[in-house]
């Protein structure tokens, strides 16, 4: 049975520690594993503008003794020149495993069950798995454990990363908080399956419309881009409703004194965080950054000894 990773919940609890822990190994020995040696081809394809997604995945394939294969979404026009489901079948007899940056988690879903081989979602609209699980490694780092640590999301809760941090979180055994303002929170069958994981793990997701409330007490402090791709026609509303949730010195005050601030970047700073913030002694968004390429080794080596 071929494995994919194209939601947080496609690992269980137990199967998220075992690859948080590989990522751990990996960082102290980068070269160590090299299951595509050979070397292997991973098809990268990107639909959406890319930065550390590409060249976190390019390295990382690379020390895993890889060939990273670029595919511009663009040129390939899936969807329009060709199905996704034919292309599935295309890049699964070239590649060992393909990885996927687009918008549309329906399309992520059509590539799995077409392709052949593990397929990973590297953001849709709905997730960004990739992107919490060097979250979590990056929180483990800091704080020594994820079981019970508290976690605020602040910001557009709507977003790819507020659903995946409910989910991943949830499977952690975290207290997840996501504080956003009306109709900007996680989808509801998101919140409804990450607290139904949350029964077993321990841990826990709500939801406020305050963000003091949401930080108070926080160990961790997450935001991300109040207009995400896709969304630039709202920009004008959301800048008019989301400066509340700005993570601030002020804000930030009201987290635990020990607290770490985290962006999965690019960060518009005075907007979703300030200045300050970003560049102060709390903030581990460049350790987080560089955890892209650990934590997606990671799960791309995991993926391949389990299909």
């Amino acid at each position: 049975m071929t494995r994919h990773f194209l939601r947080d919940d496609d690992l269980s609890p137990s199967e998220l520690l075992e690859v948080l822990d590989l990522a751990d190994r990996m960082k102290a020995a980068p070269f160590d594993a090299q299951p595509l040696r050979g070397p292997r081809t991973v098809a990268l394809v990107f639909d959406r503008p890319t930065l550390r997604t590409q060249v976190s995945f390019a390295a990382g394939i690379a020390e895993l003794g890889g060939n990273p294969m670029t595919v511009d979404g663009g040129l390939a026009a899936m969807g329009s020149r060709e199905g996704v489901e034919d292309v599935a079948r295309i890049l699964g007899r070239q590649a060992a495993a393909i990885v996927w940056r687009t918008a549309h988690q329906g399309d992520v879903v059509t590539m799995a069950a077409y392709a052949g081989v593990p397929v990973l979602n590297a953001l849709t609209d709905d997730f960004h798995p990739c992107q919490l699980l060097a979250d979590l490694q990056t929180v483990r780092e800091h704080k020594g454990r994820l079981a019970g640590v508290r976690v605020a999301f602040v910001g557009d809760g709507a977003c790819n990363m507020g659903n995946s941090w409910a989910l991943a979180g949830a499977s952690a055994g975290m207290h997840v908080v996501v504080g956003a303002p009306d109709g900007y929170s996680p989808d509801a069958h998101v919140v409804a399956r990450a607290r139904e994981i949350a029964e077993d793990t321990g841990g826990s997701v709500e939801l406020t419309t305050d963000a003091v409330e949401a930080v108070k007490g926080a160990d961790v402090v997450v935001t991300d881009s109040w207009v995400s791709m896709g969304r630039e026609e709202e920009a004008q509303e959301r800048l008019r409703v989301f400066p509340p949730y700005g993570v601030t010195d002020d804000l930030l005050a009201h987290a635990a004194p020990d607290a770490v601030v985290m962006h999965c970047l690019p960060a518009y700073r005075g907007k979703e965080i300030a200045e300050e913030v970003i560049e102060g002694p709390q903030s581990v968004v460049w350790d987080e950054a560089e955890n892209r390429r650990h934590a997606q080794k990671a799960v791309l080596a995991w993926l391949l000894e389990r299909s």
